[in-house]
């Protein structure tokens, strides 16, 4: 071999194209951590109504280290996520040495299981909010759901004055209704089979029923849509008296 002249070059030749390509590439990771390409400029969109800009600044200068060439995005925007009330982060990098982090807020729809919130996604998220949100219950997993049926339903009971406080999905699927108009509070026992199809029939039948025993001063608390072809509706104070024996 050592006699074999094209052997010996083709040799010192991958010998020299090896080592340079190893001093390129410690001299090109030597750059791209030098301080010329720290980040200088941050750039935060939003804006933010409940996240905490403390908070983020904070995030921001504790976990998003680097430069614009080794700064590791994707634990940026894990870091960021954690920040309550922060949905989404997006990071993008501004030659030479600017960072723009876009934040999505969650919008907040109703209570969760009165341990958490429900955005209006139908995601669940944990977040502290002193304002006033009807309250969701119901298996985990199935708040998207649940924030599907309150649009829908709430739409369906607007024009007859009832807002909904309260929506229940029980384990084996019944659903429930609390609303608020301008009496007392009503629950609608909807249950399982077809639940919209019986709040439309009750939504028909509630000017000549309920909404009638209200206008000659008999409030309904409580109605029960569990019927084939109708409903039950609770009034407050009746007793039903027991039928009377043969003579």
């Amino acid at each position: 071999m050592w006699d074999d002249v094209k052997r010996i070059n083709a040799l010192t030749t991958g010998v020299v194209a090896v080592a340079v390509a190893l001093l390129l590439w410690g001299g090109l990771a030597w750059l791209v951590r030098q301080p010329a390409f720290a980040f200088r400029e941050v750039a935060v969109r939003g804006p933010l109504e409940r996240a905490s800009a403390a908070h983020v600044e904070a995030v921001i200068r504790g976990e998003l280290s680097g430069t614009f060439f080794t700064m590791r995005l994707d634990r940026g925007r894990t870091a960021l996520a954690r920040v309550p009330w922060v949905r989404k982060v997006a990071l993008r990098r501004q030659w030479p040495r600017g960072l723009e982090v876009e934040i999505e807020e969650h919008a907040p729809l109703a209570r969760w299981n009165d341990a958490a919130l429900v955005n209006t996604a139908g995601e669940v998220f944990v977040a502290a909010y002193d304002g006033e949100l009807p309250l969701f219950s119901g298996p985990d997993g199935r708040s998207p759901e649940i924030a599907g049926r309150y649009r829908e339903w709430t739409e369906a009971l607007a024009p007859l004055g009832l807002a909904i406080r309260q929506l229940d999905l029980s384990p084996r699927g019944g659903w429930r209704v609390t609303a608020s108009g301008a009496g007392s509070p009503l629950t609608i026992e909807i249950g399982r089979d077809e639940p919209t199809a019986r709040l439309a029939r009750f939504v028909g039948a509630y000017g000549r029923t309920i909404a009638l025993l209200a206008r000659n001063g008999t409030r309904i608390e409580h109605v029960d849509l569990r019927y084939r072809n109708g409903f039950a509706a609770q009034v407050p104070g009746f007793k039903e008296r027991p039928p009377k024996k043969a003579a």
